[in-house]
């Protein structure tokens, strides 16, 4: 255990030195921020909307690669609206910064993000599935595409981010490093989603139907609420500091 413990030390030490010789600071939270680049990926591309029942489909359908790719789809615009969204935040952060104001959004963010479990629980995304006679595969490159069309046709999801940064303390401009892997760990995050979704659909296909969307949709939702409330007890009651 000594020994374990000297090494990482060593390590540490090594790896501060490098990153001081380089000229960039190398903090010791950064594993803070892959977890909330990992937490918000999931969070932006769990619930069951649209391209989440697509993939469901393309899995069944197509194969399991082609519901992957969907989800890949997704995940480019959901980067592209993730970095409008730190980069508008960043332009504002005398205003986030303030202490209220960023108890206020954050209160706001986890009711948000409760209403968003909600109704995620309680919305039927089967109504969104079209039956087709006709089932043309396509090439990965095209069902990506239009995955990626479909999602970024939806601009909503900036809200979503904007909130979901706020509760997670993830935008902070003077840190480009931080900031950098809490981005990649972000892509991370929804591609694990992605990955994990289009895997299990296919392990099951055999028995899946509609009600097996309501089930995930369901599960999606619960956690999202359970984790909302969480959050928010957390910035009633002062429970937890996430510190820009």
């Amino acid at each position: 255990m000594t020994k374990f413990i000297t090494y990482n030390l060593l390590i540490s030490t090594i790896f501060r030195n490098f990153a001081s010789v380089m000229g960039f600071p190398i903090q010791l939270d950064i594993l803070d921020f892959i977890v909330k680049g990992l937490l918000i990926g999931i969070f932006a591309s769990a619930p069951m909307g649209p391209v989440g029942v697509l993939c469901i489909q393309r899995t069944l359908n197509k194969g399991r690669w082609y519901g992957f790719v969907t989800g890949i789809g997704a995940v480019v615009s959901d980067i592209i609206y993730a970095l409008f969204t730190g980069l508008g935040m960043s332009f504002v952060m005398n205003f986030i910064s303030n202490a209220q104001n960023k108890f206020l959004l954050q209160i706001s963010g986890s009711v948000l993000l409760l209403i968003f479990g909600v109704y995620c629980y309680r919305s039927n995304p089967t109504k969104n599935i079209h039956k087709s006679k006709k089932q043309q595969k396509g090439t990965l490159v095209h069902n990506g595409i239009t995955a990626f069309l479909v999602t970024f046709s939806n601009p909503l999801i900036i809200f979503l981010f904007i909130f979901l940064f706020a509760q997670f303390a993830f935008v902070v401009p003077n840190r480009p490093v931080e900031m950098t892997v809490g981005y990649l760990s972000l892509v991370g995050g929804a591609l694990l989603w992605w990955f994990g979704l289009s895997w299990l659909i296919d392990k099951v296909r055999g028995k899946f139907d509609d009600n097996g969307i309501l089930i995930i949709n369901r599960v999606v939702g619960c956690i999202v609420i359970l984790c909302s409330v969480i959050m928010l007890l957390g910035t009633i009651f002062n429970l937890y500091t996430l510190p820009y």
